[in-house]
């Protein structure tokens, strides 16, 4: 195990929180997430890792190849980065579905799986506002259309998502790698969550509890799903798997709702992705992916950078 340059990793993280929060001001002293703002500010608050890891980058560090520090190359070989592309698209939207029901068995997931209540009631609000009646095929047949949208949302979704991914896995997981694989998950993950405070502390994702509990939560959780996104950087070697993960996990997150009773509330401390119920299948396949070493950069012909070389040799096999 090896130190981390601690220098660029602080100036990384001054920057990018120091930009979502600035960011973020206009909902602290207005309307909060009732803000008209609240979407752009969201979005704009996404792009602040990367514009972190650039400065880095480009102004602190300045190796030879900037854009392989940050994940945006090697490409090659072809047939490996499309198969971690398919499993970016295959695996959050599969987690996500799973925590449903392993919710629903615990008793913290108001489920309606048969007749999708909550979505029903969503969709005949729409029209009845449209003033407009129109004949609603079956409900399973919308939900079914709805995974399509989830994948083309993914791709919409690939470049704010990238916007984070530059910064926590294209750029600053390679660098806590030193300290050997489970460590540099877990502060990649605590870093990721903390990240989220500015809106999570005004009730986004967990309205339903104290904002530090939230932010609590957020970390777990992104310790969890972190670790997936990272495992899609390593062994890729590239960034955009682990930024199409993302944006397919942004985009699959509506999908608790739809699968909801009309009426209900949920407690997403307890229930969705965001609760410990739905942790649990993260986690199990976080520990098979330690277990078996798969958190290393894979060998290649394609020569990597030696900081890079240092981890592929230290990292557990």
């Amino acid at each position: 195990m090896k130190n981390i340059e601690l220098r660029p990793v602080l100036i990384f993280l001054l920057l990018a929180f120091g930009l979502s929060w600035l960011i973020a001001l206009p909902l602290w002293f207005g309307e909060e997430l009732a803000s008209p703002l609240m979407p752009v500010i969201a979005v704009a608050m996404m792009a602040t890792p990367a514009i972190a890891a650039l400065v880095v980058v480009f102004f602190v560090e300045r190796p030879v190849s900037k854009a392989r520090a940050l994940g945006i190359v090697p490409l090659r070989p072809v047939g490996r980065l499309i198969k971690y592309l398919v499993l970016a698209l295959i695996v959050p939207i599969a987690l996500i579905l799973i925590a449903l029901p392993i919710g629903a068995a615990f008793g913290v997931y108001p489920a309606d799986f048969v007749n999708f209540s909550a979505y029903r009631e969503l969709l005949d609000s729409q029209l009845a506002s449209v003033g407009v009646p129109v004949e609603l095929p079956p409900m399973g047949v919308l939900v079914a259309l709805q995974l399509v949208n989830v994948v083309i949302g993914a791709f919409i979704n690939l470049i704010p998502a990238l916007g984070e991914e530059l910064g926590w896995r294209g750029w600053l997981l390679p660098k806590l790698m030193p300290l050997g694989a489970v460590p540099a998950i877990v502060a990649s993950g605590v870093i990721w969550g903390l990240w989220h405070a500015p809106l999570v502390l005004l009730g986004y994702n967990y309205p339903t509890v104290p904002g530090w509990l939230g932010v609590l939560c957020m970390i777990a959780m992104c310790i969890l799903i972190g670790a997936i996104f990272g495992w899609l950087r390593l062994r890729s070697r590239s960034v955009w798997p682990a930024a199409l993960a993302h944006g397919a996990f942004n985009a699959a997150a509506g999908f608790s709702f739809i699968m909801s009773a009309a009426g209900s509330t949920i407690d997403t401390t307890q229930a969705t992705i965001l609760g410990w119920s739905g942790w649990i299948v993260p986690l199990v396949v976080v520990i098979v992916l330690v277990a078996t070493g798969q958190f290393r950069f894979p060998p290649t012909k394609y020569a990597p950078p030696v900081a890079e070389q240092v981890v592929a040799a230290e990292s557990p096999r």
